[in-house]
């Protein structure tokens, strides 16, 4: 399970932010309500997508480490998709350690605009 504030990779968004985990009510009433993740992108802040924390079928996974992305050469990069370059870059420009948190001073400064 992904923790809240924690950035993540979907294959649908890219790079996003869980920006809360919330119980949604189903459209029947029979059903008990489900928690969704609530992912904002990392890129566009408009974007924001809903996905159930069990049984989803949209692929969701830690992003890359920094070690992980320093290691992928450059043509392999060229071969990648847009998505996955994003990720790669943003692990570059902002994750700082290995605990894959993003430097929380360029996360404000990006929050102020």
């Amino acid at each position: 399970m992904f923790e809240k504030k924690e950035y993540i990779y979907s294959e649908t968004m890219g790079v996003c932010k869980v920006a809360d985990i919330v119980k949604l009510a189903p459209n029947n009433r029979l059903s008990e309500p489900v928690w969704y993740y609530q992912l904002r992108s990392a890129f566009d802040k408009s974007k924001v997508a809903y996905i159930p924390v069990e049984n989803h079928q949209v692929s969701l996974r830690p992003l890359l480490t920094r070690k992980e992305a320093e290691e992928i050469l450059p043509e392999e990069m060229e071969k990648l998709d847009e998505k996955r370059k994003d990720e790669i870059r943003f692990v570059l420009e902002n994750i700082a350690d290995e605990k894959k948190k993003p430097d929380m001073k360029k996360e404000k400064d990006s929050d102020r605009r």
